[in-house]
């Protein structure tokens, strides 16, 4: 007989459920939470949860009426889902048993949302148990889609489709894997397929969802019936259902990014049907599926080509689909002067420009980061965020918080297409937009003027040469909009004038007078503007502006630096990301040019107020920290005042830090804190060392404790950002504070060499791994040219590890320059500890040094191979030639160049050259195996 509850613990379990949700009584809510608390106690409490969720009416035990035990159902539902979740493995088997066996039952349920719990408790159990721990649902939950009984109502139809949905979701590559030679996805995707015939919509478009789960990732199952989807999507293009329809276009873009070539000859067909299915005003979703065909297909080399005789028909209903729908029209209508309003916390994001090379590209007048190809516009959820209907989780989701301009949509999507597309065809794509241009840029509707204006601005890259006669006159009036009165038109006209600033730096002197100086001038006054977003938009597109213009901003610091420092004193917290990046940028460009003390004077007092303001704790300070480190670079002595103070903060987050890191690792209880402090605590204290001179640098490490045994920790840190950074602090260190680090580097020396290995670098994090090690590459070779002859006790350690490095060819090129160059600077004091193996280490070392271009690093490489090469001469046979090959190649500037180390490799080079001439019988014959113009410019160089 199978298990039945008591009356008693039933009747209280259902009434506390109720408690739980009720908003009405406070008192009964914290009692009935408390109670449930010590139910979870009880061995029986997810049989009794299962029990009360899965009963479409109150049991006889339960004196409750219909609304209220709906609500006890809906609270045992997402308490079981929970257990599930976070205690699977401690639910005993006879529990679990019974869960298996009842809630199936559940997805026949006629409320649509008691079905939607059962699929997240169905989905919940498979993920905690695994697909074998529970290997019949996949087979039991199709029969109930295909209605293989011949009685299944249709709501659980949809149900087991839509329990079937969320395993899919939430088990891709466990569906995919080998069990004992079978892979459930094998069985399942062919009956995917079959239930997009059912008869029920959300069936259809359920099974096609399932299926895109899967065809991206392109498994066997997927190529096996890849024919018979191409043919069901056929069929399914005309289906009365947007939902259905909306999951067809997606799986067109899936199959056209992993099978090209099933696309190409359908693709007039599919231009057509992407183009009606994108003009469905009634649902945004459906029409932005359809638009990303043309992301897709743009991006693809095998396929762009094929919508080149199609640009008429696209590129009108990609600028229909840029301007603002009547719903954002309302709501940005309501946008106008909030400049003095406090930033809401939630508001504030930080996300400023780890690559600053996409910067313009996106549409909605913000720069991009290169993390997110949408300029961080996307805002999926949480994996493990699988709610529906309504439920109740112990997790936030603030997906209702998000900003509607920072979604990704169909206006972004369009616009970003424009501009795939403007990059691949160029002329094509300006003719189709023009008469759209000529129509709106002046239209009386400012949504109509503002999509014109991100037309504009989107086909810049691709279309630059065709706009260019055009921005003579179309500038001017850019200009003059950027006093429109909708702040949203001022605002993307910043973004648009941003991504054309290039073509006005590259202008003679009279039009940079008649236009850059108007952009730029235009520019800074809208950073200024009265409205945050417009504000926004002006730093981004005056950040662009500097970039593409260079250095050519070196005339115009003043009245820059005194924008920005106006800036700082009106923005709000969530502008001062972009305020960073415009200085950092600047900084970046015109370098020496803002080492003015009229300059420095009116900007670091700026920013240093706002660096006492910001929390040691805050994330604002991550960019402040990187923009700091642009800025000691560019200001050099002159920011000696200053250094003392921000270098002890940086010591002072690096040390908490490292502490709370600790902490977190033996209290599983706490959050490991962010390790971006690290990265950018480390990276400015690397910038201000470079930037004092040597007294100042070496006082500032001398007077602070602890700085190499904090630096050592770093080094050792397990996060591959925080080590990279650390070993290029290491690396300042050896070149600029070599007196202060030279005691520590026994300790050093050892967590260095342990960093030396290839087997440490993931493969999931294959580039950051390879960029610690260049880095540790780097600073072996800096302390090699001044510790010389004390690297001796580690040398055997060292050749061994970067030995390894260089006869790997699996590893990135800049890495096996490095390690070659570490290894000839460490040559130059410990040649005879490296010279019996010179016969092996030199073809690889030549193979990778000849990339590395001539520099004073390459001279004290090679000045260290040529002393290696002098301790055991007769081991270069093999390589006497290449090696002079490349030495024939050498800058005349480094051969004849006044600094101690260019008199070494001279001196060093005609000790070789001795040498060899003796041991060489026919010397000149010999160099007479070199390429004619090789020869000459050695005999040049070297006066033979």
């Amino acid at each position: 007989m199978s298990w039945q509850p008591e009356e008693q613990p039933l009747r209280q379990l259902a009434q506390c459920l109720k408690d739980s949700l009720s908003g009405h009584d406070i008192n009964a809510q914290k009692n009935a939470e408390l109670l449930l608390k010590q139910a979870r106690q009880s061995p029986d409490i997810d049989k009794y949860l299962a029990f009360v969720f899965s009963s479409s009416s109150p049991p006889p035990a339960v004196n409750m009426d219909a609304t209220s035990y709906f609500s006890a159902r809906a609270a045992a539902a997402v308490m079981l889902k929970n257990n599930v979740r976070t205690s699977y493995k401690a639910i005993p088997d006879s529990s679990k048993d019974y869960m298996r066996s009842i809630i199936l039952h559940t997805l026949r349920d006629d409320n649509s949302q008691m079905r939607g719990y059962a699929g997240n408790v169905i989905t919940e159990m498979v993920r905690q148990g695994g697909i074998m721990g529970w290997p019949q649902v996949l087979s039991e939950l199709i029969n109930l889609v295909s209605n293989a009984e011949g009685n299944v109502p249709k709501q659980a139809q949809e149900g087991g489709m839509s329990a079937l949905l969320k395993i899919c979701e939430d088990n891709k590559k466990a569906l995919d894997k080998d069990y004992q030679g079978q892979r459930p996805l094998n069985f399942m995707f062919p009956k995917l397929l079959e239930s997009t015939t059912s008869e029920l919509p959300k069936v259809r478009s359920d099974a096609l969802a399932s299926m895109n789960v899967f065809i991206p990732e392109k498994p066997q199952a997927v190529v096996e019936n890849l024919d018979a989807v191409m043919q069901q999507l056929f069929r399914l293009a005309s289906d009365p259902s947007d939902e259905v329809r909306k999951h067809v276009c997606r799986s067109f873009v899936h199959i056209a990014d992993i099978a090209p070539q099933k696309i190409i000859p359908h693709m007039e067909g599919l231009v057509d049907y992407m183009v009606t299915q994108q003009r469905n005003v009634e649902n945004a979703d459906l029409a932005l599926d359809a638009a990303e065909f043309w992301l897709c297909v743009g991006e693809d080399e095998k396929l762009r080509n094929c919508l080149g005789p199609h640009l008429p028909k696209i590129v009108p209903v990609l600028l229909e689909s840029m301007v603002y729908g009547e719903d954002d029209i309302l709501r940005l209508e309501g946008e106008k002067e909030d400049a003095e309003l406090e930033d809401k916390e939630e508001d504030i994001k930080p996300a400023f420009a780890t690559s600053k090379a996409g910067r313009g590209t996106n549409a909605n007048g913000e720069p991009t980061s290169g993390a997110n190809g949408n300029g961080g516009a996307s805002a999926m959820p949480d994996d493990d965020d699988d709610l529906s209907e309504g439920e109740i989780d112990d997790f936030d989701d603030d997906d209702s918080l998000a900003d509607p301009e920072e979604m990704w949509n169909l206006r972004k999507c369009s616009a970003a297409a424009l501009d795939v597309l403007a990059s691949v065809f160029h002329e094509p794509v300006f003719a189709a937009t023009l008469p759209y241009l000529t129509t709106n840029l002046m239209h009386p509707d400012w949504p109509n003027r503002e999509a014109a204006v991100l037309a504009l601005g989107a086909i810049a890259d691709g279309c630059m040469d065709d706009v260019t006669p055009h921005l003579p006159s179309l500038t001017p009036f850019l200009l003059s909009l950027l006093d429109d009165s909708e702040p949203v038109v001022r605002q993307i006209t910043c973004w648009a004038l941003g991504r054309y600033s290039g073509w006005a730096a590259g202008l003679n002197d009279a039009g940079k007078k008649e236009f850059f100086e108007p952009m730029m001038a235009g520019l800074l006054k809208k950073m200024l503007d009265k409205n945050k977003r417009v504000q926004e938009a002006a730093a981004s597109g005056f950040a662009n502006l500097e970039e593409k213009s260079m250095g050519k901003l070196k005339d115009y610091c003043q009245v820059i630096v005194q924008h920005f420092v106006e800036c700082f004193a009106r923005y709000k917290d969530r502008n001062m990301f972009i305020l960073y990046d415009c200085v950092q940028t600047l900084a970046e460009h015109v370098g020496p040019a803002l080492a003015q003390p009229n300059l420095v004077n009116i900007l670091m007092p700026a920013l240093i107020q706002r660096w006492n303001k910001v929390s040691d704790q805050s994330k604002e300070m991550f960019p402040l920290l990187e923009c700091l480190s642009y800025v000691a670079t560019a200001l050099g002595e002159l920011f000696a005042p200053y250094a003392p103070g921000i270098f002890s903060k940086c010591i002072n987050i690096i040390h908490r830090n490292l502490e709370e890191t600790m902490m977190a690792e033996t209290n599983p209880g706490l959050d490991i804190p962010d390790k971006d402090f690290l990265v950018t605590s480390l990276d400015l204290l690397s910038a201000i060392i470079q930037a004092l001179d040597r007294p100042s640098g070496t006082q500032l490490v001398a007077s602070t404790q602890n700085f190499f045994q904090l630096l050592a920790l770093c080094m050792r840190d397990t996060n591959n950002d925080v080590r990279q950074s650390a070993y290029a602090l290491l690396g300042d260190c050896a070149i600029y504070v070599f007196i202060q680090l030279q005691p520590h580097l026994p300790n050093i020396l050892e967590i260095l060499i342990s960093q030396l290995d290839l087997a440490q670098v993931a493969r999931d994090a294959e580039e950051t791994g390879y960029s610690v090690i260049n880095n540790a590459c780097w600073s072996v070779g800096e302390i090699s040219m001044r510790h010389r002859e004390g690297m001796q006790p580690y040398v055997d350690q060292l050749l061994q590890k970067i030995g390894t490095i260089l006869f790997d060819g699996k590893v990135p090129e800049s890495l096996n320059e490095n390690a070659a160059i570490a290894l000839g600077r460490l040559g130059i004091g410990c040649a005879s500890n490296l010279a019996p193996h010179l016969a092996q280490i030199a073809p690889p070392f030549l193979r990778s040094i000849k990339h590395v271009m001539w520099t004073d690093e390459k001279g004290h490489a090679l000045t260290g191979f040529m002393r290696i090469m002098l301790a055991n001469p007769g081991a270069m046979e093999q390589s006497l030639l290449e090696f002079f090959s490349e030495m024939a190649k050498a800058d005349r500037s480094l051969v004849n160049g006044p600094t101690e180390e260019q008199a070494w490799f001279r001196d060093d080079f005609q000790k070789v050259l001795q040498q060899y001439k003796s041991m060489i019988p026919d010397f000149n014959s010999f160099l007479g195996n070199l390429p004619a113009d090789e020869q000459r410019n050695f005999r040049d160089l070297y006066g033979l």
